[in-house]
C-alpha cells in the first residue's frame, strides 16, 4: 500500500511493480442537476477525476447506484447510466458492471480503478512554498452545489 487513507487523498494507491501501481477509488452523490443524463455525466467525472487528481490514468469502472423501490420512473435511471457511461467512453474507460441497492434517496456514482506510475503518485500531502497548483475549477464550486442541494431538501 503507497496511499491509504490516513492522508484524505483521493484514491488509494497498491504497487504492483516498481513501475506499476493501482489506484482505485469510488465516488458517488445525490442528483446535483435536473436532468438524469447531466446528472450521470457529472457523477461520472467527478469519481474518474480522483484517479487523474493522483496522477493516475482511469481504466475501468463500476457504476454505484441507489435507487428507490417506486415512485421513479425507469428511463431516469437508464438515462443516468447512459450518461455515466458516455462519460467513461469519452475518457476511454470501460464500465465493466455495477451494483445497485435499495434506497429512499437517488445516489449514482462509480468505483474506479486505474494505473499510476507509482514513483509518480500526486498526493495531498507534501506541498512545498514555490510548488504550482492548477485550479480546474472555481475554488468553492463544490461548496456551493452541496448548499444548493441542501437547500432545496429543506425548502419544500
Amino acid at each position: 500500500m503507497l496511499v491509504g487513507i490516513a492522508t484524505g487523498d483521493d484514491a488509494g494507491v497498491y504497487r504492483l511493480r516498481d513501475d506499476l501501481a493501482i489506484v482505485n477509488t469510488v465516488d458517488f452523490f445525490t442528483p446535483v442537476v435536473d436532468d438524469p443524463f447531466t446528472y450521470g455525466q457529472i457523477a461520472a467525472a467527478n469519481a474518474l477525476s480522483d484517479v487523474y487528481a493522483m496522477g493516475g490514468e482511469p481504466r475501468t469502472a463500476l457504476n454505484i447506484v441507489c435507487w428507490p423501490q417506486s415512485g421513479l420512473p425507469g428511463e431516469m435511471l437508464s438515462g443516468i447510466l447512459r450518461g455515466g457511461t458516455e462519460k467513461a467512453r469519452e475518457a476511454g474507460v470501460i464500465v465493466v458492471g455495477g451494483h445497485s441497492v435499495a434506497d429512499e434517496e437517488v445516489k449514482y456514482g462509480m468505483a474506479v480503478t486505474g494505473i499510476i506510475d507509482p514513483r509518480r503518485i500526486i498526493r495531498n500531502v507534501g506541498a512545498r512554498p514555490g510548488d504550482s497548483l492548477l485550479l480546474s475549477k472555481p475554488l468553492g464550486t463544490g461548496v456551493l452545489m452541496t448548499a444548493l442541494v441542501m437547500g432545496s431538501r429543506y425548502s419544500s
